[in-house]
């Protein structure tokens, strides 16, 4: 029996930043622990080599790859936060969304007040829900 399921995240270059992002705008968010690649390891020295986080309560781990890779994140796989005010879904909307492709804007879409699927400048995808 497997001890637990955790989402890893696969960045290329870009998880420090991406998880310092993450963590300060999603509320119950905070880095746990982060390991650095350094001078002689298999990844580029000061990048992420694993890095827990703790995102709304769930545990979530991210690393830079010392790999590079054609693939990259899509939207088969999303995180889904349900918000807890309509100004806390329009700031994540904002926050999350800034640089990437929104794939449902913002909006009452009858299953929810408001509802919003969002890509962030790294690949990740958002689903925001507000139910009033």
């Amino acid at each position: 029996m497997p001890h637990s399921v955790t989402p890893f995240l696969l960045f290329q270059g870009k998880a420090e930043e991406a998880i310092n992002l993450y963590t300060q705008v999603i509320p119950n968010s905070h880095i746990v622990r982060i390991e650095k690649y350094g001078p002689g390891d298999s990844g580029p020295a000061g990048k992420i080599r694993r890095a827990s986080i703790v995102l709304a309560g769930q545990a979530v781990m991210a690393i830079d790859s010392p790999i590079l890779h054609k693939f990259t994140f899509n939207p088969a796989v999303s995180f889904f936060i349900e918000c807890k005010s309509e100004a806390e879904i329009r700031t994540l909307v904002k926050t999350l969304g800034e640089g990437g492709p929104a794939l449902m804007p913002l909006d009452n879409y009858g299953f929810s007040t408001l509802f919003a699927w969002v890509t962030d400048h790294y690949g990740v995808t958002w689903q925001l829900n507000y139910q009033a």
